[in-house]
């Protein structure tokens, strides 16, 4: 616990100017890590449909709002045998399961007078070690950008910039990443937005508007304290092709494994308190983004709301899961 505890004070130090990308940021990523890392799709073993809501900066006029809507699922041979071995004992064994997992991802994010929309399709493979498993990730994406001209006001109406412009732009992609995850911890990289695409809003003046390459890193440990509670910290790292980053440190406590509340530290923005219940297989997750800059004097902070349904076979059937 102490070597978690000062691996987090480092991160925090080393990351202080951490700043946001281009990509959607979400308070929530324990709950949905899919979202982040295309290797994860499926290593859960059971069918997620996963919604989330994020309102930034409320009180501001036009403050950015992400939703996005994620579905991943593991493709299974057989059904959970069971085998008695003796009068007294039965022994449940999990059933022989397809390495491979599936997903899909679809997001709308809205900053401004720019509207960008994003649609994934994952595949990955899981490989089961002794007690673990290793699992990779591949996502073809595709990213609708729009410009809303009633939202954009120029001081030259004539700008040769603006004169010729595409107000909707369609852009390939792709995203890689790797995940491993035992029964106590799961750590995974990614890299987005590896193809670097031009954003080709017109023919001149647009060259330098690429969509940079970002490398996600992020990982947690539980720690079981009693038979009720448990720890878990984790980190997210996020690292831009020029070199900005930024680092989420968070901490959560789970009751009963029904009950959990938290808290982030991410670097140079805000302190993000969480909770959430569990109920059967529903998830519901809230968290509110309290901001440490000059914007938190004008908006009623950020939040964000998180449904997962969890379908199909039960978690118990597979070792490395985690709790949610």
């Amino acid at each position: 616990m102490r070597r978690f505890i000062y691996i987090g004070l480092l991160l925090m130090f080393f990351l202080a100017e951490g700043k946001a990308q281009q990509a959607p940021i979400y308070s929530q990523y324990m709950l949905n890590g899919f979202l982040l890392n295309p290797a994860i799709a499926g290593s859960e073993g059971y069918t997620a449909v996963n919604l989330t809501a994020r309102e930034q900066w409320l009180g501001l006029a036009e403050g950015p709002s992400t939703y996005a809507l994620s579905f991943q699922t593991r493709l299974m041979q057989e059904s959970q045998i069971s085998r008695s071995t003796s009068v007294k004992k039965e022994d449940n064994a999990a059933s022989r399961g397809s390495r491979v997992g599936l997903g899909g991802y679809i997001f709308n994010h809205r900053n401004g007078a720019v509207d960008r929309t994003g649609l994934k399709l994952t595949y990955s493979y899981h490989i089961d070690l002794e007690t673990a498993q290793l699992s990779f990730g591949l996502s073809m994406v595709g990213y609708q950008y729009r410009l809303d001209e009633d939202r954009i006001k120029l001081e030259l109406p004539d700008d040769d910039l603006w004169l010729g412009i595409r107000q909707s732009v369609f852009i390939p992609d792709a995203d890689v990443g790797v995940y491993l995850s035992s029964m106590n911890y799961w750590v995974g990289f990614s890299v987005d937005q590896l193809l670097e695409s031009a954003i080709k809003f017109g023919d001149e003046g647009y060259e330098s508007m690429t969509m940079e390459r970002t490398y996600n890193l992020l990982g947690g440990y539980d720690f079981q304290l009693n038979r009720d509670i448990f720890l878990s910290p984790s980190a997210y790292i996020k690292v831009a092709e020029n070199g900005k980053m930024q680092a989420d440190i968070s901490g959560k406590c789970y009751f009963k494994q029904k009950f959990w509340g938290g808290l982030t530290y991410r670097t140079g923005h805000s302190i993000i308190v969480m909770a959430g219940v569990s109920v059967d297989r529903l998830v519901f997750g809230y968290s509110y983004d309290i901001g440490l800059n000059v914007l938190m004097q004008h908006s009623y902070g950020t939040h964000e709301f998180t449904f997962v349904a969890k379908l199909g076979d039960v978690a118990s059937r597979y070792r490395w899961l985690n709790r949610y």
